[in-house]
């Protein structure tokens, strides 16, 4: 039997124990190249655990997703972060999961706004890409050799989501 999941609004005290927020958040903003343009600084930082391989800029296209949606399973990346900045203006959704002995817990599912992206850290349990809508594209920042640093696991009953009212 399937569980249904709420969505919650992605916010950065909610997602602190999994990951950064990434925004343009003003409390980081400075003007930089003779005050032409605001740079928002540091919004989160990549992180490569004891490995030689390089961090990498990747773009991946996702494919909206249908509902409602099945969560029946979750990946984790243990030598390195992952960040997702959305690129084509559209919300996308997050799911992230604490670990449980070696195993992903339920599911917490979270909106992004367009604008919005998520950097996760090592080791932490999520969904792969949820695009909404239409195809979009993301800005993508992880570990180079990605087959050697993926986890994947299924769950033994799936969990659902509604589609989110953007």
């Amino acid at each position: 039997m399937s569980t249904y999941l709420e969505i919650k609004p992605l916010t950065k005290q909610a997602f602190a124990p999994f990951g950064d927020v990434i925004e343009a958040d003003p409390g980081t903003m400075r003007l930089i190249n003779g005050g032409t343009t605001e740079r928002y600084h540091a919004l989160a930082e990549p992180v490569v655990v004891g490995a030689p391989e390089r961090l990498i800029f990747s773009i991946f296209r996702g494919r909206p997703r249908r509902f409602p949606y099945t969560i029946d399973m979750m990946e984790r990346h243990p030598y390195g972060s992952q960040s997702f900045m959305p690129l084509s203006g559209r919300p996308f959704l997050v799911a992230v999961s604490a670990d449980e002995d070696g195993r992903p817990g339920v599911p917490q599912v979270f909106l992004a706004q367009a604008g919005r992206g998520v950097n996760y850290f090592p080791n932490v349990w999520h969904h792969p890409l949820m695009a909404l809508g239409e195809v979009s594209d993301f800005l993508v920042v992880d570990r180079d050799n990605p087959a050697a640093n993926l986890e994947e696991k299924t769950f033994d009953a799936p969990y659902m989501i509604m589609e989110p009212r953007l």
